[in-house]
């Protein structure tokens, strides 16, 4: 089965950013966001609302961009938007990696057969799906790159998701885990790591498989972590959960986009890709799915381990010049503030500990979304 991969000539961006719709007063889910999408849209054709799985979240979808700052910019647009229109019917705008104590058995499903047909199939882990992400989509030029960059981008999952890990709260008890987003959606039978392909003709063979045994004819697609988006020319980068601001998104956009930039120049050098074993990377998701910024991680082949955080502030050195000419130096360096401020689920379990109370948690990521704003 021959996948037809729409290449991009340049690097191109593009971002797409899960939000919940809330109660104000209770700081619950509501299934007002196909309402709110009604009520906004109008006034802004110039943006993009998308519905999504849960009548309770609105995706925010970005169109091509050639840096970070444009395209943060226009989401930023898309949540004044919302932000607005939200308060206009009495609702609220919120987003993080999950709800913490929200829960799922009284929150609908969108009415899309495909949705209905996940459901159908999953079950129980299914209808839990209570969980927000932020996904990254980078223009690549040849379909032959596309497995050595996803295999290699791998290499780093735990530093995109420790960052943005922000889900440590669920059904109402605080899960230990940095990011439990991470543990539930890998229970879909279609979600989690991808396999380390090495050609591009593995992985259509494999969409072949896929499609035969109907897999894909229920689902839709493939929901890996990072893959290929054939239909874009992208590759797709699946492994941040939802931030609660505009700032730390910022920060992890500029991240994945230089991570996907500076492997593919080492393809035009014709240099060798990193990579780990299945099993090291595996290992990685759960240490920091588990630890966040807390995480020891395995860094090479031969085992090596390191602490997350010395990574992430040499790999920001590393990628500074590249950052430079993409122009998102300033929301690279914005990792730095993260690793000083604390990833989301630090703030939230800090604030937890302290008033027991999630509904604290869930205002003051709230006010997140209002008070830490892009810097350009």
């Amino acid at each position: 089965m021959a996948e037809n991969f729409r290449r991009s000539e340049r690097p191109t961006l593009g971002i797409e950013w899960e939000l919940g719709v809330i109660d104000p007063e209770t700081r619950d889910l509501v299934p007002r966001a196909v309402e709110l999408i009604d009520h906004i849209e109008p006034r802004y054709p110039q943006l993009h609302f998308e519905r999504e799985f849960l009548q309770n979240t609105v995706e925010l979808v970005t169109g091509v961009h050639t840096t970070v700052p444009r395209a943060v910019d226009e989401l930023r647009q898309g949540v004044d938007a919302l932000t607005s229109g939200a308060a206009e019917l009495g609702a609220a705008i919120w987003t993080s990696g999950s709800h913490p104590f929200s829960d799922f058995r009284e929150q609908p499903v969108s009415p899309k057969m495909t949705y209905a047909e996940i459901i159908n199939r999953t079950q129980y882990w299914g209808q839990q799906m209570l969980i927000w992400g932020i996904h990254v989509h980078v223009g690549i030029s040849h379909e032959d790159r596309v497995w050595p960059i996803i295999n290699a981008i791998m290499t780093h999952y735990p530093h995109l998701l420790s960052i943005s890990a922000s889900s440590p709260g669920w059904d109402g008890i605080d899960t230990g885990y940095a990011s439990n987003r991470t543990m539930l959606y890998q229970q879909l039978p279609t979600a989690g790591l991808p396999y380390q392909f090495g050609s591009w003709a593995e992985w259509e063979a494999f969409q072949h498989d896929q499609s035969t045994s109907g897999v894909t004819n229920h689902t839709g697609s493939m929901h890996f972590d990072v893959r290929p988006a054939s239909k874009w020319g992208t590759i797709e980068v699946r492994i941040s959960d939802a931030t609660s601001n505009l700032r730390e998104l910022s920060a992890i956009v500029a991240l994945t986009h230089c991570l996907v930039v500076h492997y593919d120049r080492m393809i035009d050098r014709g240099e060798e890709l990193p990579t780990l074993q299945p099993w090291h990377v595996a290992e990685n998701k759960w240490r920091a799915a588990r630890y966040g910024l807390e995480a020891l991680v395995i860094t090479s082949r031969e085992t090596e381990e390191r602490w997350v955080t010395q990574e992430l502030s040499e790999l920001v050195d590393t990628l500074e010049p590249l950052a430079r000419e993409l122009d998102c130096y300033e929301e690279l360096q914005l990792i730095g503030e993260i690793l000083e401020r604390g990833a989301g689920y630090a703030r939230q379990r800090r604030i937890h500990e302290l008033t027991g109370d999630w509904r604290k948690a869930v205002d003051a990521t709230s006010a997140e979304l209002l008070e830490l704003r892009p810097i350009r």
